[in-house]
């Protein structure tokens, strides 16, 4: 189906573009949305009439924009999760989690507006991107952890799960350990 786009939209067109999409993405995203018309010659009359209204519009829209990515570049998100030895979480980290978290903090943020592109499953400083408008961006580190005292020392660079697995290793090579292993060949060449 051939459109009219009446905004930018990413991986797509220009205001005021004819591009050709798929019926289905025409039908159920762009037109409900009020983001594009269908390509006709009435359409583009009326787009061409409104079009410094359209601009207008997204000129302030992108304004209000660039004022909430100030405010939110570079923010620090702590979001405390139950998580195995190994730095494993028992659940995920998925959009509306972040959405919620950033709202919380003071931010409108939509679980649309979160670039995720799989939900986060472990412990860690995850860097994301917030599509607030799409000419602006902000991006946000998600820090991932067990406690707010892990969260602390994960922000100042310390990697928890290495930590972690240094003190098994620690414990498994006891005297003890070398003990059963030797048991065992002595078990295996009877």
């Amino acid at each position: 189906m051939q459109v009219i786009l009446l905004e930018r939209i990413p991986r797509l067109g220009q205001m005021g573009d004819e591009v050709r999409v798929k019926d289905g993405f025409a039908r159920n995203f762009l037109l409900p949305r009020g983001k594009a018309l269908r390509s006709n010659e009435a359409n583009r009359k009326r787009f061409e009439s409104q079009r410094s209204q359209l601009e207008a519009r997204n000129l302030q829209a992108r304004q209000e924009a660039e004022a909430v990515a100030e405010k939110l570049e570079g923010q620090t998100v702590v979001m405390i999760r139950s998580a195995g030895e190994r730095g494993q979480l028992y659940g995920s980290v998925a959009t509306r989690d972040i959405a919620m978290a950033l709202t919380e903090a003071g931010f409108s943020v939509g679980r649309s507006q979160v670039n995720l592109n799989s939900p986060i499953k472990e412990l860690g400083l995850f860097p994301l991107t917030i599509q607030l408008h799409p000419e602006v961006t902000a991006t946000v580190t998600i820090n991932v952890a067990r406690t707010a005292d892990e969260a602390e020392r994960q922000a100042r660079g310390e990697d928890l799960t290495q930590v972690e697995n240094d003190y098994v290793l620690e414990a498994g090579e006891g005297e003890e350990f070398e003990e059963e292993e030797g048991g065992e060949e002595a078990d295996e060449q009877a």
